[in-house]
């Protein structure tokens, strides 16, 4: 039990996340629903927060900008093999220009434990001319 306690702190069976949206294809203004998926992992972990990125990319040189972001503070202790849900909810930027050959999107989700790695998750999205 005590050496799958210290790998959890290290990343190895740690709990994990996945954002679930209703739709990844939007229009600038929408509002973006959907729900984290919290899987446990080998030990049981207090969650501490839940930060979500909205980013975007120029694909000509591969540069990220953040242009929002959501942290939910969360106290909920996350049990080995157990499933949790929490919802999201995101208002899409109405100057966001159209994904396209040069710039794409993507949620990137951050799970922060008090003790421990984090665990990330990325969702693409398709933001089209409204």
């Amino acid at each position: 039990m005590l050496l799958r306690k210290y790998m959890s702190l290290l990343g190895v069976g740690s709990a994990q996340i996945d954002l679930i949206l209703e739709k990844d294809v939007l229009t600038p203004g929408d509002s973006v629903n959907g729900k984290f998926l919290i899987k446990g992992g080998t030990v049981d972990q207090d969650l501490q927060l839940i930060e979500c990125a909205l980013v975007m990319v120029n694909l000509k040189n591969e540069a990220e900008t953040v242009l929002d972001t959501v942290t939910i503070d969360i106290q909920l202790r996350i049990q080995p093999d157990g499933d949790n849900e929490v919802p999201f909810s995101f208002l899409l930027p109405l100057d966001v220009p159209p994904s396209n050959k040069e710039i794409s999107y993507h949620f990137k989700t951050k799970l922060v434990f008090k003790q421990g790695t984090e665990s990330w998750d990325e969702d693409m999205i398709k933001v089209v001319k409204g």
